[in-house]
């Protein structure tokens, strides 16, 4: 991307809407790097459940403060690694799914993982998805986009991925994990999951992978005052 200003873009939105694909390849096509900040709730949750630490907020977050989290780009996107180990196919096994909202719901654990990802985007030039980048982690990002989709359709993408990975689910099963997930989300205290006041929300039932991010670098351009972002 040859403009100098390098924008903070900030994608939210509930599982399955579609958030990690549009995010690793709008940064793609720009030049910029990806982070995905759920990983790094999931990498703590599955140090928890590997080590046997309660889920509750204390010991979560002591876990945090302790492990070592780190995001790095790869030609797939992001890698999470844990300690030192690549935990990116592991962080996204059901029980971790199954657990990850409770953990990211305890303020303390919150706080300490929104300050390192603060440090991963301060200077700009990235791409952030998750589920309070807009609001919380940096309010004051260029680009806001809140990505959306029906039950249904979250659904069936997130068992089409499962299944990829080998494990075997049915889609009313991923229905009922999602919509848990939904409401534990947003009726949080801290951080519940909603669309920032300013934030452009986009619909994804209906939309292709290459048509949400045709939508999301349309804003970009928009933001950067210029019809397309020469690379």
């Amino acid at each position: 991307m040859s403009s100098a200003r390098k924008l903070i873009i900030a994608i939210d939105g509930p599982a399955g809407a579609g958030k990690s694909t549009t995010a690793r390849l709008v940064a793609q096509r720009l030049g910029y790097v990806y982070v995905d900040t759920g990983a790094m709730y999931r990498a703590l949750t599955l140090a928890a459940l590997r080590r046997g630490v309660p889920l509750e907020e204390e010991p979560l977050a002591e876990l945090a403060r302790q492990v070592r989290i780190e995001l790095q780009p790869s030609p797939d996107g992001q890698r999470t690694l844990l300690d030192g180990e690549d935990v990116s196919d592991a962080i996204r096994l059901p029980e971790v799914t199954q657990a990850v909202s409770r953990v990211s719901a305890f303020p303390a654990v919150r706080r300490i993982l929104v300050e390192k990802q603060r440090e991963l985007g301060r200077e700009g030039g990235v791409v952030m998805d998750g589920r309070d980048i807009g609001t919380v982690v940096f309010p004051h990002a260029d680009v806001k986009v809140f990505l959306t989709a029906s039950l249904e359709q979250r659904a069936r993408r997130r068992a089409r991925e499962l299944r990829q990975q080998g494990v075997q689910v049915a889609e009313h099963e991923v229905a009922r994990e999602l919509a848990l997930r939904d409401r534990l989300d947003s009726e949080r205290s801290d951080s519940p999951l909603r669309p920032a006041p300013d934030a452009v929300v986009i619909d994804t039932s209906e939309l292709s992978i290459e048509e949400q991010i045709e939508r999301v670098l349309a804003l970009v351009y928009e933001r950067l005052g210029c019809n397309r972002v020469q690379q």
